[in-house]
């Protein structure tokens, strides 16, 4: 009999472990998948869960790994250009862009070396019910044998196609379908210095470096267009990456490596993240467009939150709690990032506004600082005078 045994032991599920762990908990985490593997993401690390993880003393393992920190940034959307970097906040003055099998097995052994119990291959079956609570899974382990485990709440935090939240049918609200689709790719021999934004009619492209001294870009385009553009994929992205300055000459000169990954399956949605005996966290719980790359930061700010409630013995009104909390912390930024992801014609205030920046390096960084998440939007995104 476990306190907590939560579904899933990427970004959510292994940061959540690990602190419930901490604080005494007996917990279990499973996945279908193995440690070290990659999954698609979009590998922004925000300067909120950067510092999360300097935090929770993990950080330290990404930088010992070769992961390099993102500290200059240019923000092109077509009329003007803004470069800078982000003001320092909580301790860090960075992001990073690591690569999940990197990420993903840094929180997998912070959980397992602060006591939780984690089985990797695990695949789950069902959720066991008891007088109409959840009361733990059903389940097949790395042998094939039939598995069953109790504990007090079972947390799902596998991803938008949480099979806790298929089960438990949580309400679902602010809910879009697929605004975009989205291409990465990495590439070799690509100088870089920071991270790179673009906003060019419809299409987003962005450029960041991760490990192993590659360059990841990410190209993304309107839903309706993804069938067009994946008759070509090669072609297309290279096309996008010839919008972005001379972004497309530089990839060029250098070398792809491993193979273009893209979706189009990004919806985005708020869900109630708890009922009883189950709770919900990272996308199982809300998940929003890629476009401003803020999942993976939401996942870790979540699994913090849900710690919380576990100081309460994850009481309904600390799980509503919860709920609050993290809709407060993101509810700015999921406006704002459907906006983006929108592809709607341009703002002419919100244009104003970008240029009005040019030249005042403060303010360039204040919201640079809004876009990594540490400036609140409402006090960069507002009307100018024309």
């Amino acid at each position: 009999m476990y306190d907590a045994i939560i579904v899933g032991a990427r970004v959510a599920g292994s940061a959540t472990a690990m602190l419930l762990a901490r604080r005494g908990l007996n917990v279990l985490a499973v996945d279908r998948a193995t440690f070290p593997s990659d999954t698609l993401s979009t590998h922004q690390v925000q300067m909120p869960g950067i510092a999360l993880l300097e935090r929770w003393g993990v950080l330290d393992r990404l930088l010992a790994a070769g992961t390099p920190p993102t500290r200059h940034v240019r923000f092109d959307p077509g009329h003007v250009v803004l470069e800078g970097s982000f003001p320092a906040y909580d301790g860090v003055d960075a992001m990073f862009s690591p690569r999940r099998r990197l990420l993903d097995t840094v929180l997998v052994d912070a959980a397992r070396e602060a006591g939780a119990e984690l089985c990797e291959r695990f695949s789950v079956d069902e959720l066991v019910f008891e007088d109409g609570r959840v009361t733990g899974i059903r389940g097949r382990d790395d042998r094939g044998r039939s598995v069953v485990e109790r504990s007090s709440l079972v947390i799902g935090a596998d991803g938008r196609h949480s099979i806790v939240a298929r089960t438990v049918r949580p309400t679902a609200y602010r809910e879009h379908p697929p605004l975009t689709f989205g291409y990465y790719a990495y590439w070799s021999g690509v100088p870089v210095n920071g991270g790179e934004i673009y906003s060019r009619g419809r299409r987003l492209v962005g450029a960041w470096p991760t490990n192993d001294e590659l360059l990841i870009t990410y190209v993304a385009g309107p839903i309706d267009e993804f069938h067009a553009f994946r008759s070509d994929v090669e072609g297309n992205l290279l096309a996008a990456l010839d919008l972005a300055g001379d972004l497309g000459e530089r990839v060029r000169a250098g070398r792809r490596v491993e193979r273009i990954h893209g979706t189009a399956d990004t919806p985005s949605r708020f869900r109630t993240p708890y009922g009883p005996g189950w709770a919900l966290a990272g996308d199982a719980g809300l998940i929003m467009d890629p476009a401003t790359g803020q999942g993976i930061g939401y996942a870790l700010r979540d699994a913090e939150l849900l710690a919380d409630a576990a100081d309460a013995g994850f009481a309904t009104d600390a799980l509503r709690e919860y709920e609050r909390r993290r809709n407060e912390a993101a509810s700015d930024m999921y406006d704002f990032t459907l906006s983006l992801a929108s592809f709607a014609p341009p703002d002419p205030e919100a244009a104003r506004m970008l240029a009005s920046l040019a030249g005042r390096q403060d303010a360039i960084d204040r919201f640079l600082g809004a876009l990594t998440g540490t400036v609140p939007l409402a006090q960069m995104l507002v009307p100018t005078p024309a």
